[in-house]
């Protein structure tokens, strides 16, 4: 089971990336840009949701577009979803507590290279290789 502190190493294991308070909750930026954040339900997604939302924390994660998006919540592990909120919104929201820990790296590193400049892209790309 994956929790905060898991996020928190990842997201600040990638390149310039700062970890900021908005709204009371955690969130990580590249340049400023938002690429991971703690999302908490807000009465509007339990009313979406109904029955089927979940109780656990909840990751909100960029994604590269709205293809990818739609490949994620085709998963049928339920890891995966989203809210009216988000509709047309490259983001997914996961739940934390049932994410594995190489599925949650690959949406921070993933969440994170769809929103970091291209030249910091390639340089961390180039380092990996």
């Amino acid at each position: 089971m994956a929790g905060w502190d898991d996020v928190r190493r990842l997201a600040l294991g990638l390149p310039e990336t700062v970890e900021t308070v908005g709204w009371g909750h955690a969130m990580w930026k590249v340049r400023d840009k938002l690429f991971v954040w703690e999302r908490p339900l807000r009465k509007s997604d339990l009313a979406a949701l109904g029955d089927a939302a979940p109780e656990g924390p909840i990751l909100g994660a960029r994604v590269e577009h709205l293809v990818a998006r739609e490949a994620l919540l085709a998963d049928e592990s339920g890891i995966y979803f989203t809210t009216p909120h988000f509709d047309g919104h490259p983001s997914v929201l996961v739940q934390l507590d049932l994410i594995g820990a190489d599925d949650l790296e690959e949406v921070v590193v993933e969440a994170w290279l769809a929103r970091a400049p291209p030249k910091l892209v390639r340089e961390f790309l180039d380092a990996r290789d």
